[in-house]
């Protein structure tokens, strides 16, 4: 019997990958075991993403697959208005902050 794996599996703890990221600088973040919040903004967009584009769509192959998915992706960060963002699309409303956390001294 195969042992069970969580979202914290051997393969993202294990001295090998940690190693790697600790050559490359990246920190690793990971939730509690159990903790249903951890993934809640990526599970979150994933199901947007599968009930918008790949529960309708069927395609023929994995290039197609990819190209509406970086298209989709596109239109959710520069076009799609998103509650959480002022009803702004992400990119402008990060746009938005990032300007006007500038000090006036410094804006161009």
């Amino acid at each position: 019997m195969r042992p069970r794996v969580a979202h914290q599996g051997g393969e993202y703890t294990g001295t090998v990958f940690t190693d790697a990221c600790d050559r490359m600088g990246v920190t690793q973040s990971m939730g509690r075991t159990g903790s249903a919040l951890d993934n809640a903004v990526a599970e979150s967009f994933n199901s947007t993403l599968e009930f918008e584009l790949l529960a309708t769509t069927r395609f023929a192959t994995r290039r197609e697959a990819r190209r509406a998915v970086a298209g989709f992706l596109d239109r959710y960060n520069h076009t799609r208005r998103h509650t959480a963002c002022d009803n702004q699309a992400p990119v402008a409303y990060e746009q938005a902050q990032a300007a006007a956390a500038v000090p006036p001294t410094q804006a161009a």
